[in-house]
């Protein structure tokens, strides 16, 4: 096994590697919209009917996803993350087609929809049953995640404290897979082309051992749904 003591750059590198989440400086226009959208009342109520009647055909009543067409589960990711991925898919600096077409229609355009929506689904409970792979690889996924990643995503990888840094936990093993090859690949418009040399450095051992053990993760040791974007638990 290689050795994955590596400075902290790099960890920042995996973290982009197994979430897509971005460590280069957004756009202006998408941090605009993301603290704008921050900024409003969250209506769960009203995001749970804007997911049933937008996104739910594909991502499933309860928001588990779709192994079978690699469609990730968003049930209990973080809010923030999610408002910052509808921003970017609504300013196409996140590749995908299907969610160019979702965020366009009037009812989900506005950072008042995403936040909406990401409260509903930050309330659900987490996919029970997500995707697994065969387990051959997962002493060599948990020594790379808890050396490089749990420093931003915690050890039991649910997220950071200020939301940003989403969770890895209940993920189908397929969508994790998938979305580190498309980082490698460039698929990602807001990844640094640094971060993006080091992802296409792994092996596809090490791709698939880290997904496998974080596919497997469950029971977090704070609840990530009770959590608020600054870290505290919801009243």
């Amino acid at each position: 096994m290689r050795n994955f003591l590596r400075p902290s750059r790099i960890a920042l590198a995996t973290l982009a590697l197994l979430c897509g989440a971005s460590v280069a400086a957004a756009p202006a226009r998408v941090d605009q919209l993301v603290q704008r959208a921050l900024q409003l009342d969250a209506n769960a109520s009203h995001g749970a009917a804007l997911y049933l009647q937008n996104c739910a055909r594909c991502h499933g009543q309860g928001a588990i996803g779709d192994s079978r067409n690699v469609i990730p589960a968003l049930a209990a990711q973080r809010e923030a993350y999610l408002i910052k991925q509808l921003a970017d898919f609504a300013e196409l600096e996140r590749e995908g087609q299907e969610m160019h077409a979702v965020v366009a229609r009037a009812a989900l355009s506005e950072p008042q929809a995403w936040t909406d929506v990401a409260a509903y689904l930050a309330r659900l409970p987490a996919t029970e049953f997500p995707e697994t792979a065969d387990g051959e690889g997962v002493e060599l996924g948990e020594a790379i995640f808890q050396e490089q990643c749990a420093s931003c995503h915690d050890e039991d990888a649910r997220g950071d404290d200020d939301g940003f840094v989403p969770s890895l936990r209940d993920q189908h093993y397929s969508y994790l897979v998938r979305q580190t090859r498309a980082l490698a690949a460039s698929h990602r418009l807001n990844v640094d082309a640094d971060l993006v040399r080091f992802i296409d450095s792994l092996d596809t051992d090490e791709i698939t051992a880290v997904a496998d053990y974080l596919s497997r993760l469950r029971s977090p040791v704070r609840d990530r749904a009770k959590l608020r974007d600054d870290g505290k638990l919801r009243d």
